[in-house]
């Protein structure tokens, strides 16, 4: 298997190729579910910025009615920056996915393994290189 090398998350870069062991169909089928989830975040996100939009015209008669508008503002704006991080995660997946390295874990570069692809399929990482990231966060 070819490695993926020099590869910049951050920045959207992949500078080399690296082949996974999934088969044709499997990819074909994640890339649909990741164009399918691309869809319904862009949608939620256009929602969410209209709902943004009709909270900021509002004018709050008192205390509890500008507390009630700032933590749905608060609450919005840590919901559309979750989706955005998602979306980002999502179509760096689906450029892994025209580069041929879709499925491949972004620390060890060992294939992730097709049942986590299948509950998250823009997972960057495989169980165990996550659960080391995790634990260095805490």
């Amino acid at each position: 298997m070819t490695k993926v090398l020099g590869k910049n998350y951050h920045s959207n870069q992949i500078t080399a190729i690296a082949s996974s062991t999934l088969t044709s169909s499997e990819i074909e089928f994640f890339k649909h579910k990741l164009e399918k989830a691309k869809s319904k975040i862009l949608k939620n996100l256009n929602i969410a910025s209209s709902n943004m939009d009709s909270a900021m015209n509002t004018n709050p008669k008192d205390e509890a009615d500008f507390a009630s508008v700032a933590l749905e503002q608060s609450l919005g704006n840590t919901i559309i920056e979750r989706q955005i991080s998602n979306l980002k995660e999502i179509e760096y997946s689906l450029e892994k996915i025209k580069l041929n390295c879709y499925g491949t874990c972004e620390m060890c570069e060992e294939d992730i393994i097709i049942e986590r692809l299948q509950i998250k399929p823009f997972a960057m990482y495989c169980i165990p290189c996550r659960e080391i990231l995790e634990k260095e966060r805490k």
